[in-house]
């Protein structure tokens, strides 16, 4: 990252940046950009290799079979679809891009994998002048390209196939593409994914994955991006206690990742995933005790319940368990993470637009980026997300040395209805 950030323990900072710790107020509770972008690596039997594709709900069902070879509404893509339900961007990775590319005597497949196969060239007289042929690209039954040419030196490269331009034309009822596989989907895979993730903003990242050590290193990813480097996003795992705000953990089944993703990516500031209903595709393991749900939530778990006919989230939780002064109960809530995640990077972005190098550190310079502090957490109070806010509060003064400034804020957090007690008295 070009520009210093994550949390101080002390202002001894050497790059230039906005270091903005949260912690929680002693004996009590917790001292606006549009969401909705995850980020996902999956298997795939098509598609770019070694490359985050941003993908929008429009381009997934508009051009789901060119970016990811199967169909919108196909049985592959129920992942994907179930992230879309809450999420508005996916940032995709192929993992076993590194496969090999179908191809046949006229043309390579433009991708790796195994849906290259499905490929096949159907060339046929043109019925108005026999002296041309018509080109015909299908994937699977889909007719995806027809060209008509003279020669192969005129076929121009279209969505699935690089032409062979020195290849001889000839009448035949479809030439099939062979030797399409797919790549390996590995610990390696996982770690590129994450180092190329670093350069864009996400939300939140997934791993549909039950093996401990791809889980530990998404997690390890989100912690390092929180702290270090003051990219605020979290990690959505199945099965993974990772103790901490970053990381999500979904308790019922791998499967139930995709949707958790989406819903973690996507809900608003101001809102709570408590009680969600699932509208999912994947038939999802629900059968727990109540004992077994209230150890859930002690445990940290993002679980899926029954009610009734229903299938809804029972608390909106991250994994974090354990508590200090730092960090108290309020921080296991991802409302709360979101909130705070959302004050971090609006105040970052704005210092490091508009008051990194330009703005001097005197009165008048720390009055402006008071004001500009004041506006965020404004925001904030006025669709629901603070409350209590008073901007007296907060403090902008100058810091350890000439270029630094200290800010102190106290905000507190509007929680979400989710307890009801209730004593009715009868005469």
């Amino acid at each position: 990252m070009a520009l210093g950030g994550g949390s101080f323990a002390t202002q001894n900072k050497t790059l230039p940046g906005s270091y903005i710790n949260f912690v929680s107020a002693r004996n009590a509770a917790a001292t606006a950009g549009n969401r909705g972008t995850a980020a996902i690596a999956l298997e795939l039997d098509w598609g770019e290799a070694g490359k985050i594709i941003a993908l929008t709900a429009d381009d997934f069902i508009r051009n789901s079979l060119k970016i990811l070879g199967a169909a919108y509404d196909d049985e592959k893509l129920m992942g994907l679809r179930d992230i879309f339900k809450n999420a508005s961007t996916v940032l995709l990775y192929r993992l076993n891009g590194d496969g090999g590319k179908a191809s046949n005597a006229f043309g390579t497949a433009n991708c790796s994998g195994t849906a290259g196969n499905s490929l096949k060239t159907v060339i046929e007289k043109n019925v108005n002048n026999d002296a041309l042929f018509d080109v015909k690209t299908y994937f699977g039954t889909a007719l995806v390209d027809t060209q008509t040419v003279a020669a192969a030196t005129a076929l121009v490269d279209n969505d699935f196939v690089a032409f062979k331009t020195d290849a001889d034309l000839e009448v035949n009822a479809g030439a099939a593409f062979t030797g399409g596989t797919n790549g390996a989907a590995d610990a390696a895979a996982h770690q590129a994914f994450l180092d190329k993730l670093e350069s864009y903003a996400c939300n939140a990242v997934g791993a549909v994955s039950d093996t401990q050590a791809i889980n530990a290193l998404y997690a390890a990813y989100a912690k390092r991006m929180r702290d270090e480097l003051g990219i605020k996003l979290q990690a959505v795992v199945y099965n993974y206690a990772a103790d901490s705000e970053a990381v999500v953990n979904v308790k019922n089944c791998k499967k139930a990742v995709y949707w958790a993703l989406g819903v973690v990516a996507g809900t608003a500031v101001n809102r709570s995933a408590t009680n969600k209903l699932y509208d999912g595709e994947f038939e999802i393991p629900v059968d727990y005790t109540q004992t077994q749900l209230a150890d859930a939530i002690k445990a940290g778990e993002f679980t899926l319940h029954r009610v009734g006919a229903d299938i809804r989230v029972l608390d909106d939780v991250n994994s974090l368990v354990t508590v200090s002064d730092e960090k108290g109960d309020t921080f296991k809530d991802n409302k709360t993470v979101r909130i705070a995640d959302r004050i971090a990077t609006d105040i970052a972005a704005i210092f490091n637009e508009r008051y990194l190098g330009v703005v001097p550190n005197n009165v008048s310079g720390r009055e402006l980026l008071w004001t500009d502090i004041v506006s965020v957490l404004g925001a904030l109070r006025d669709v629901g997300a603070i409350e209590d806010f008073d901007s007296s509060e907060i403090t902008v003064a100058a810091g350890a040395d000439k270029h630094s400034v200290v800010v102190n804020e106290a905000v507190t957090i509007v929680g979400m209805m989710a307890k009801l007690y209730m004593t009715c008295v009868l005469q």
